[in-house]
């Protein structure tokens, strides 16, 4: 007998027989594929505007489904919440800072950050959705704080080294460090039209973003140095 709330083999597209790792897998696929689609709806259309019925539609997978794996469309925002945040932060990760000189080590997180947020649009959307909603639903995913102390401990394994040589003031806020960062960068995306009007600039030309990608790893710099 399958338990109350399960769902059966066949509902995720699987014949009865399948091997438990092969039905964890698809499922996970199917999770994958809907919080990809969850997430370009959300940004586009926030969360108002944002329907069950049209991501189930963009999927390869049903409304029920969606309804299985996270319960709703709450549910399903505060998912693709949390997995844009768990996407960079796990790539963060990955990047080898400590092998690299402090000073050299802060500019490629910038680097890749203003990357990062350049060509993940809809993160910064769905990060201002959520502004708009004044963090309403993010308040309710607790493994976002912790999630998010990882940066914050990045950046002070780099700025204690980089005050160690002599590289970096001491009065270093590290809270502060990151808003920096993350302000310069996110204005690229999040006001990239406005601006683009009122100054007739393209903020979307490749030679203007990488101008400006070098602009804010300078800037960054500067803010720490003795």
């Amino acid at each position: 007998m399958r338990a109350k709330g399960t769902a059966a083999p066949d509902d995720l597209g699987l014949e009865p027989t399948a091997p438990a790792n092969a039905k964890q897998a698809h499922a996970d696929l199917i999770r994958s594929d809907i919080l990809e689609v969850a997430t370009r709806e959300f940004a586009a259309l926030g969360y108002a505007g944002a329907r069950i019925d049209e991501i189930a539609a963009q999927t390869r997978t049903s409304k029920r489904m969606i309804y299985y794996h996270f319960g709703g469309k709450e549910g399903l925002y505060r998912a693709a919440l949390l997995d844009c945040y768990s996407r960079i932060r796990a790539i963060e990760s990955t990047l080898d800072l400590g092998a690299r000189p402090p000073l050299e080590a802060l500019a490629h997180l910038v680097r890749f950050t203003f990357d990062y947020q350049l060509n993940n649009a809809d993160f910064i959307r769905l990060v201002m959705v959520e502004n708009i909603h004044r963090a309403e639903h993010m308040s309710a995913i607790p493994e976002l704080h912790g999630l998010n102390l990882g940066v914050i401990a990045t950046l002070g394994e780099i700025v204690d080294r980089g005050v160690a040589q002599g590289l970096m003031r001491r009065d270093i806020d590290l809270i502060d460090l990151h808003m920096s960062i993350s302000a310069l960068c996110f204005f690229n995306v999040s006001n990239r039209y406005t601006f683009s009007i009122l100054h007739e600039v393209d903020m979307a030309a490749t030679r203007t973003t990488a101008r400006r990608r070098e602009t804010v790893v300078e800037l960054i710099l500067r803010s720490v140095a003795p």
